[in-house]
């Protein structure tokens, strides 16, 4: 398989949108994360609960910050890719596109992961309303999975 100068260049545009998405995510958690300071802060109870939701965010902001070092380095490896097929070394620029398209997959298995986390959060902070306390992402797409079950 030849790879040519436009092979590398369309994973630009996807490259970019990820990162936009990575940078708006990461601050909606700064914000979450100052928010839920100034809570603790000024609150003197439900310290534990907040202690709790702020490790969490640490956790997904450690995500997030791989999520965006992987996209800059799968879009850094497109542009040495594009180099070094202008430069005519085919061997180095397969080597350099595969790269740039294993760091892009594992940029995004990271992000479904923090998508989890993030989703598991929502869960546990509307686990004190009734209608919510058994239910899970795929509850509502079957019927019946809502009912209770008598013991």
């Amino acid at each position: 398989m030849e790879i040519t100068f436009n092979t590398p260049a369309l994973l630009f545009p996807a490259i970019s949108l990820l990162l936009l998405a990575y940078t708006n995510r990461f601050l909606a958690l700064a914000n979450l994360v100052r928010k839920l300071h100034d809570e603790y802060k000024k609150s003197g109870e439900n310290k534990k609960m907040i202690v709790h939701q702020i490790r969490s965010l640490r956790q997904r902001l450690r995500l997030v910050r791989y999520m965006q070092t992987l996209g800059v380095f799968s879009f850094l490896s497109c542009v040495v890719c594009m180099y070094s097929i202008y430069s005519e070394w085919t061997v180095f620029s397969r080597y350099i596109f595969a790269t740039s398209l294993l760091s892009l997959l594992i940029s995004l298995v990271i992000s479904l992961i923090e998508i989890t986390q993030s989703t598991r959060a929502l869960e546990m902070e509307l686990s004190d309303i009734e209608e919510f306390e058994n239910a899970g992402i795929f509850s509502n797409l079957w019927p019946g999975s809502n009912e209770k079950k008598e013991p």
